[in-house]
């Protein structure tokens, strides 16, 4: 069994299935500012607690600049030993220099046997070198900076330690002969958007003799520490889910539906803005709520104040089933949120609040909150897989452009990962703008395939009749079918 030091990072620990491999060097990397010094202090505190004694080096920054960090999480370094590089420089007499270091004049081998005399002394369990770059300088040339870097690693070797080396990139391609070295190497990236908070992601580059999960993963810097969300593999949850029928309590939108949205579906509600996607799906969490089973929205676009001011009005019971706690409706910024932290929010729901119905309102949004459209699809069929998987009825909203009469467009064609597609429609009759809805397809069972008008009122969501005396409703312009044997 493979021994494993957990980094104190639950969503890192995820990835790595479980911690770092105990008694080997690690190489964290990224540019300045993407939290490596708040990953290692986390990393040494868990060593703490769980009983390891620990060992920060600080060759670039001061112990009081740690300290600083430190606080600003409110943490207490009591328990991790700091170690400065300008105590090393005032024990080989170097400390009457103008500068604090120059290569002219320090003795790379001198100052590393010091940093590791300190290690020997307190024979720590967990140690962090932060950062390379400084050794990188002292070295002068690569050649010289790979032996001892190599030197450094035969050192530790053999003896019960986790070291983590802490790396700005400053040095280039130079990196790589960290990387070679390394057992595993943590790549942390700050990633720009054109606006909105920047990206954070890290990745596992490297980890030899374990699996762990590929690919980025974002990451937020925020007080208390680093938080990881990791990226959402749907083969990780399978399980054996049958689908069942869950009602929106309108009888007559049921029976469109072939008895409702199925369990461990997707469903997409599809129309022009204003044509009663979000009422619809709101219909649908109430009606769940009133059966007793948890439902949670997520508004990309509108506010919580606006859905239930629209609920009020429809008469919907949603401010009943807010107060108990059934439905939970979070707002989302699309500004600020990472894609893999708004998957985390949706796993929050299902696994810790057992919310059983999902509405996402709506795929705009969502789109607008992807730095990387194109992946839209793929992350989107990795959340819904994870949803059927966890016997979750998933309901999506997506809005089109264009009026009755024109083309209607949609942003993004996600058509094919939704089981089930409700459309919504106005058309013009009598000099008034009506609504239609029909479904187009159903994976999962029969549905009804007529077109039936519907309103929405102080009265709720009132499903009409089925539209058989007229042809072009969902082209927006329909006309009055003669009936045979009629005078034209």
């Amino acid at each position: 069994m493979l021994r494993r030091d957990r980094t104190g990072i639950a969503g890192i620990d995820d990835v790595l299935g479980g911690g770092l491999p105990k008694n080997r060097l690690y190489l964290v990397k990224g540019e300045p500012g993407v939290g490596k010094t708040t990953l290692a202090l986390q990393f040494l505190l868990e060593g703490a607690r769980s009983g390891d004694s620990a060992l920060y080096i600080t060759l670039s920054e001061t112990q009081d600049e740690i300290r600083q960090v430190a606080d600003s999480h409110g943490w207490s370094l009591d328990a991790v030993q700091l170690y400065e590089l300008s105590t090393a420089e005032r024990t080989l007499g170097l400390d009457d220099e103008n500068t604090l270091y120059s290569p002219a004049d320090v003795d790379l081998k001198e100052t590393v046997r010091v940093l590791l005399d300190e290690v020997e002394r307190l024979k720590p369990q967990r140690v962090v070198f932060d950062s390379l770059s400084e050794i990188r300088m002292l070295a002068q040339t690569p050649i010289r900076y790979r032996r001892q870097l190599l030197s450094l690693k035969q050192y530790f070797a053999g003896r019960d330690c986790t070291v983590l080396l802490l790396d700005d990139r400053t040095g280039g391609d130079s990196d790589q002969q960290v990387e070679s070295l390394a057992h595993g190497v943590i790549s942390l990236e700050l990633v720009p958007v054109l606006y909105g908070a920047e990206r954070r992601r890290f990745r596992v580059a490297k980890l030899r003799g374990s699996s762990f999960r590929s690919g980025y993963h974002d990451y937020a810097l925020t007080t208390g520490g680093l938080v990881v969300y990791p990226r959402l593999v749907a083969a990780e949850h399978r399980s054996e889910t049958m689908t069942e029928p869950l009602p929106s309590a309108l009888p007559l939108l049921d029976r469109l539906l072939g008895g409702g949205v199925d369990r461990s579906t997707a469903t997409l509600f599809l129309g022009p803005a204003g044509t009663g996607k979000s009422a619809m799906a709101t219909q649908f969490a109430c009606a769940a709520a009133e059966r007793g089973e948890a439902a949670s929205m997520f508004l990309f676009e509108e506010r919580i104040g606006t859905l239930r001011r629209r609920a009020q009005h429809l008469g919907m019971p949603l401010e009943k089933v807010l107060a108990n706690g059934t439905v939970r409706v979070h707002q989302v910024d699309p500004a600020e949120l990472a894609p893999d932290a708004f998957t985390h929010l949706v796993r929050e729901a299902v696994e810790k609040h057992a919310a059983r119905v999902i509405v996402i309102d709506s795929i705009n949004g969502y789109f607008t909150a992807m730095p990387e459209g194109r992946y839209l699809a793929l992350q989107m069929h990795e959340l819904l897989g994870y949803l059927a998987e966890r016997g979750v009825a998933s309901i999506l909203t997506m809005a089109q452009s264009g009026l009755p009469g024109s083309p209607v467009s949609s942003p993004v064609d996600l058509s094919y990962l939704a089981d089930t597609i409700v459309l919504l429609r106005y058309y013009e009759q009598e000099g008034r703008l009506r609504k239609a809805v029909s479904v187009l397809k159903k994976r999962s069972g029969s549905h009804e395939e007529s077109i039936r008008s519907f309103e929405l009122g102080s009265d709720g969501i009132v499903i009409g009749p089925q539209l058989t005396h007229m042809q072009g409703v969902l082209a927006g312009m329909p006309r009055l079918l003669i009936p045979a044997g009629a005078e034209p």
